[in-house]
């Protein structure tokens, strides 16, 4: 039991260490807006479309946050989909969270 409890340790370290690696992509405002973030929710890149910016300044920020918590959602079904493969199927408590 405990060379299986070290074995997932360390399997979960390795896949934390892989999420660095997964890119995910966010858009609003019909693809005017787009944030692409890591699997560790640090952002990547930003691309405006430069029309969008001729729009009043609120809009132009609620299309950045819109895109940011669109690909916020996507890295964390991304980051279930990876665990569910470490964890063969077995699916993890609701309100668990990876990385610890």
């Amino acid at each position: 039991m405990l060379s299986q409890a070290q074995e997932m340790q360390k399997k979960m370290g390795e896949a934390k260490e892989s999420l660095k690696h997964i890119t995910v992509e966010g858009e609003s405002g019909g693809g005017s807006v787009k944030v692409v973030l890591n699997g560790n929710n640090e952002m990547i890149s930003i691309n405006i479309d430069p029309q969008i910016l001729k729009e009043e300044l609120s809009i132009v920020e609620d299309l950045i946050v819109a895109a940011s918590n669109n690909a916020k959602k996507n890295v964390e079904s991304r980051v279930q989909e990876e665990m569910s493969k470490l964890t063969g199927g077995f699916q993890l408590p609701a309100g668990f969270k990876f990385p610890f």
